[in-house]
């Protein structure tokens, strides 16, 4: 398949498509504020059952991607997928802590509107609830796009499978601690059933419902017929499911957004920090452990990239629709596919620099022909 049509229309231009669902969002809660309200407020156990479907449909249709069987692979390749567990877990979710603290909650806290009130009644400031948000993209490594960011950078898709499916399982393990902890250490009410709830209802369920289908699928209509016909029909329904979801979060906002127009570029600035340092750092570390190029451009994809829908999916269900938390993690939705192919781009230029570089690229034949000579 040509390079330039490995993105569908609705990945290439997801940007233009969530600055469309902010206006429709506005315009919505100007012209009709009590449907959001009342899609919202029909709830089972403090569940939305509107948004529970449609974030379902956001997480089915990444998880029946993947295959579970390639995570034997993984022990041919542990270096790579060593590095992205640790940059993912052990220092990805705390950097992003930090870097929105400084720039939201000391930097630009003086432009950031005052309090609001959150989906459990309680009344917070609302630079914390950014840096919730942020917190909630911080400890979501990417297991859906990054396959697509691999895939143009030319990596090793193999290995990017391996570890999307052993990112996938780690997050059902600590996404709920390192997520609850970190909301804890921002003075965030922190609910812990409703945190475990959206982990089983928003990654196990879609996990499970992902892997047995795609089994069942595979086995009656065989994998051709699943990659070209099924996958191919499924593939825009997570990101219309997002998009729904997003115009339902910005009929909320609307508001806020007229008044205070600048707020989502003072929450995109840490955001933006925290990718570009993300990504150089497990660029770097794969430099230096001497991995080759088509291991090393995935396994820092994979950390700079987030699992928005995940944290969107989260912040929902814990401080609402309406809260700042979830402003904030659709804010990483909208710097998501600019940034990321930004930097696809700079491991292409820049992948002469790890051994094994056999691309079809200038710089690699030009090293090529240094190192014959």
């Amino acid at each position: 398949m040509a390079e330039k049509t490995r993105l569908s229309i609705f990945e290439k231009y997801l940007t233009l498509w969530v600055l469309l669902c902010i206006g429709a969002g506005i315009v919505l809660g100007k012209l009709a504020p009590e449907v959001a309200v009342k899609l919202d407020a029909f709830t089972v156990y403090q569940v939305s059952i509107p948004m529970a479907i449609c974030l379902f449909f956001m997480m089915y249709p990444i998880m029946v991607k993947i295959d579970f069987a390639e995570v034997v692979k993984a022990a041919k390749t542990p270096k790579p997928v060593a590095l992205t567990l640790f940059v993912n877990w052990a220092i990805k979710p705390f950097t992003m802590y930090l870097i929105a603290s400084f720039f939201l909650g000391y930097l630009f806290k003086k432009f950031l509107p005052g309090m609001e009130v959150i989906k459990s009644g309680q009344e917070v400031e609302l630079w914390r609830s950014y840096i919730s948000g942020a917190i909630l993209l911080g400890v979501a490594p990417c297991t859906a796009m990054v396959l697509m960011w691999g895939s143009l950078a030319k990596g090793n898709e193999g290995l990017t499978l391996v570890m999307v499916a052993i990112n996938s399982l780690t997050m059902l393990m600590l996404y709920a601690p390192l997520g609850g902890f970190l909301l804890g250490v921002n003075a965030m009410p922190i609910p812990w059933q409703t945190i475990l709830l959206s982990v089983l209802t928003y990654v196990a369920l879609p996990l499970i419902a992902g892997y047995f289908s795609r089994k069942w699928l595979i086995k009656f209509k065989g994998r051709e017929w699943f990659n070209t016909r099924f996958l191919q029909w499924l593939t825009p329904v997570s990101i219309i499911a997002l998009l729904s979801t997003l115009v339902l979060l910005f009929s909320f906002k609307g508001e806020i957004i007229l008044k205070y127009p600048l707020t989502i570029v003072w929450i995109a600035i840490p955001l933006f920090v925290q990718t570009i340092f993300i990504f150089f750092l497990g660029y770097g570390a794969a430099l230096l452990l001497r991995l080759p190029y088509q291991d090393a451009a995935p396994a820092a994809m994979i950390g700079a990239s987030n699992h928005f829908e995940v944290a969107i999916a989260t912040s929902t269900m814990l401080f609402g629709l309406s809260s700042g938390a979830s402003l904030a993690t659709v804010v990483g939705v909208l710097i998501e596919v600019p940034v990321m192919l930004m930097l696809v781009s700079l491991c292409r230029k820049t992948c002469h620099i790890f051994r094994g570089c056999n691309l079809d690229l200038p710089q690699c034949k030009q090293k090529s022909v240094i190192l014959k000579t």
